[in-house]
């Protein structure tokens, strides 16, 4: 089985107390017959045959071996606890590592609650598994050996008529198991979508209160709720309608016992003794006749999770380091290019035959309908996304050469809907470097005009503001943001319409301040605000795929997404239109 192979792998560096764990299971259970033969002895020497003198040794020996067995017991279990902590360590770093290092496509295609599935639930059932089932197998294997080679030698017959119910049992067995496996790769499905629903409401729980829709949330997940809880109930269905089967069949073994058992000690074929024996291992053999039904339904569990988690486990990022992929020496100066850039999301194109240039040092803004793929295209950028045709170039280079810390590292992004840390605001501020003096976290956010407001918090710097920045406004979250981008001293600044949520005043505060900043950066800004693009070196408009390229002047001056703004927004001095000479055309 390749899920357990996957395990095993995982055990690296404790697979010798795995292993060692279940040579102990193996031996404590076959020890079990033990008790038996000296039970049979006792009977037979010491009530019948007047040996009485053996009487002390034999219950001596008794402790003795229960002792012993219990002490084994122990270490096993400890055994096995230390080595599946440290497999379930090294899955969920794996899997982990593998995450942080996805690409943005594979968050586009997964939900965030049925990842937390995987990374809890699913992966407790797989520590589960190696932890108890495991060695529940042996348990029972090893006993059901023991047990039947022991009585063999007591009485061969005997032993047959119990096991006569063996070829049922494991008809039974193989019948369930087909039925009962598609029923929990369903389960678990539900159980992602319920904590999909738990996730997405507790993430939105502004949205649902702003719009009233708390009824409608309760009822939704009540119904995620009752499909689990239903699904639930007719594996358990399924189960029960199995396992009664089982206990019949375990609980069979006593009646044989006693009926054939009866039958031999009246022929004289089996002796007090020796039926005391079968008596006292009867239950050996039905504990794993039993224990088969509940080891069958786990392992079910297992295997459907195990499914789940594999897939996440080898997940590979498409946008990865090259062999051959390049760290510069010095600093990128921040010189981009775009070459017959075309970009499609599946079928969906959102550009194509994109080209411009951007000069170390230059301010650009980008500008374009909703959708029109701005985000996008400052994404190829950073590599969060590749492009399908054409090629990005920073400083020269493609950025498919760049080593991806290299790259990401030298570009400082603050973004329109702004993740904050469950930190302090200095955290939040020096996320890029977690050691950076305080006058510079205290600087950049006096760039980003946050000083401010964070020295009006509680704790000022200290203020712990909660995940995703609750307690704070839409423009204190883009300031804090901004000034964690800065704070990186970035080659490349991606302002994504940052300022958004601000009002006008501190936007020019910004925008005077970005303009005098203390270290060489090209910046590329998205916004819809002319007050924010139009001291812009470079303008970018994108349109249904198409791109225009100019300067505030020479784009008010043609009809187009821009002059229209303009006439929006009520932009001051806004020529008469010019005549076609003075358009500027895309890529110019």
């Amino acid at each position: 089985m390749f899920q357990l192979r996957w395990m095993w792998k995982n055990l690296e560096g404790k697979r010798w107390m795995m292993v060692t764990a279940l040579i102990l299971s193996a031996v404590t259970m076959s020890a079990t017959v033990i008790i038996p033969k000296l039970s049979q002895v006792l009977v037979d020497d010491v009530l019948y045959g007047g040996k009485t003198e053996i009487l002390v040794p034999i219950l001596v020996a008794m402790m003795a071996v229960t002792f012993v067995r219990q002490s084994l017991r122990y270490l096993m279990i400890l055994l096995l606890e230390v080595s599946t902590q440290h497999m379930y360590f090294n899955i969920r770093m794996h899997i982990f590592t593998g995450l942080v290092n996805q690409e943005q496509r594979f968050f586009d295609r997964n939900r965030t609650g049925d990842l937390i599935t995987r990374l809890t639930g699913d992966l407790d059932y797989i520590r589960h598994t190696g932890a108890w089932i495991s060695y529940q197998v042996v348990d029972s294997l090893s006993l059901f050996i023991a047990s039947i080679v022991f009585l063999t030698t007591v009485n061969g017959i005997l032993t047959l008529a119990m096991l006569a119910v063996t070829p049922l049992l494991l008809i039974m067995s193989f019948l369930y198991i087909r039925r009962v496996r598609p029923m929990y790769a369903a389960l678990r499905e539900r159980l992602s979508r319920l904590n999909t629903t738990a996730q997405e409401n507790i993430a939105g729980n502004r949205v649902v209160k702003a719009f009233a829709r708390e009824d409608y949330e309760i009822e939704k997940f009540r119904e995620k709720n009752e499909d689990f809880k239903r699904m639930n109930i007719e594996v358990q269905r399924k189960w029960m309608s199995f396992w009664p089967i089982i206990e019949l069949l375990a609980q069979s073994l006593t009646i044989v016992m006693l009926l054939v058992g009866g039958l031999l000690i009246i022929d004289g074929k089996l002796t007090f003794g020796e039926l005391t024996a079968f008596s006292g291992l009867t239950w050996a053999l039905a504990f794993p006749m039993q224990n088969l039904g509940i080891i069958l339904n786990d392992l079910q569990r297992f295997f459907a999770s195990a499914d789940k988690v594999i897939e996440v486990y080898y997940a590979k990022p498409t946008i990865a380091d090259r062999h051959d992929a390049i760290t510069p020496a010095q600093r990128i100066r921040g010189a981009v290019r775009f070459d017959h850039v075309g970009y499609a999301y599946g079928r969906d194109v959102v550009f194509k035959d994109i080209s411009f240039s951007i000069e170390p040092g230059e301010t650009v803004a980008v500008m374009g309908p909703t959708g029109s793929g701005k985000t996008t295209l400052l994404s190829l950028i950073c590599r969060f996304y590749d492009v399908t045709s054409g090629s990005v170039a920073v400083d020269g280079v493609d950025v498919r050469r760049y080593a991806l810390q290299a790259l990401r590292g030298a570009i400082g992004i603050a973004t329109q809907d702004v993740f904050l840390f469950s930190d302090t605001v200095d955290g939040n501020i020096a996320y890029s470097d977690p050691d950076m003096p305080e006058e510079d976290v205290v600087h950049y956010a006096k760039v980003a005009a946050a000083d401010t407001f964070i020295r009006g918090m509680e704790e000022g710097y200290n203020t712990i503001v909660g995940e995703r920045g609750v307690g704070l406004s839409g423009g204190q979250r883009q300031r804090i943001a901004l000034a964690r981008a800065l704070a990186s001293r970035p080659s490349i600044l991606i302002l994504d319409d940052t300022t958004s949520a601000v009002d006008m005043e501190t936007e020019k505060y910004i925008q005077r301040q970005l303009r005098k900043l203390d270290f060489a950066c090209t910046k590329i800004i998205t916004a819809q605000r002319i007050s924010s693009v139009k001291h812009a070196d470079k303008i970018l408009i994108l349109d249904e795929g198409k791109l225009t390229v100019g300067t505030h002047e020479s784009l008010i001056a043609q009809p187009g997404y821009y002059r229209e703004i303009c006439e929006l927004q009520n932009e001051p001095g806004l020529p008469p239109l010019g005549d076609a000479a003075e358009s500027v055309k895309a890529g110019e």
